[in-house]
């Protein structure tokens, strides 16, 4: 008779295969996976979805037209160089602190005349630039 106990053999479990299917898998969505290009956006300007509302009692507004003219609080300048315009910004600025530089740019307007006006603010730091734009019409989307 054999009272000896049978020993068990321990049960090993190897996740070797498990682990190699799992990155195999990993690799394989990668490969696959398509990503959306992020820099190439398509901009329509100056019209925007949702209007600013908010007011803002220190500003300074600046109308810029399809011919060029430039406007300090509907005041004409008598040309559109960037010393002229930092002028009259620096006039505007005569009781105000930390104002909100609002550009109201017409759509025909050329960009290097909104790149002027910013940089004329820049000179004078003025840090709160924003955009004027108008609603979008409804086109039945």
């Amino acid at each position: 008779m054999n009272l000896r106990s049978q020993r068990r053999e321990e049960l090993e479990l190897n996740i070797t295969p498990l682990i190699d299917v799992v990155f195999l898998l990993l690799i394989f969505f990668m490969v696959s996976t398509t990503f959306e290009r992020e820099s190439e956006i398509n901009i329509t300007l100056p019209e925007a979805s949702e209007e600013y509302t908010e007011s803002e009692l220190d500003q300074i507004e600046i109308a810029i037209d399809k011919d060029g003219r430039v406007f300090v609080n509907n005041e004409s300048l008598l040309n559109s160089q960037t010393n002229t315009i930092r002028d009259a910004l620096q006039n505007a600025l005569y009781d105000l602190s930390d104002p909100q530089v609002i550009i109201n740019a017409d759509a025909g307007a050329t960009h290097q005349m909104v790149v002027r006006v910013m940089d004329a603010a820049r000179q004078l730091d003025l840090v709160k630039i924003t955009f004027a734009t108008q609603g979008l019409e409804d086109s039945g989307e």
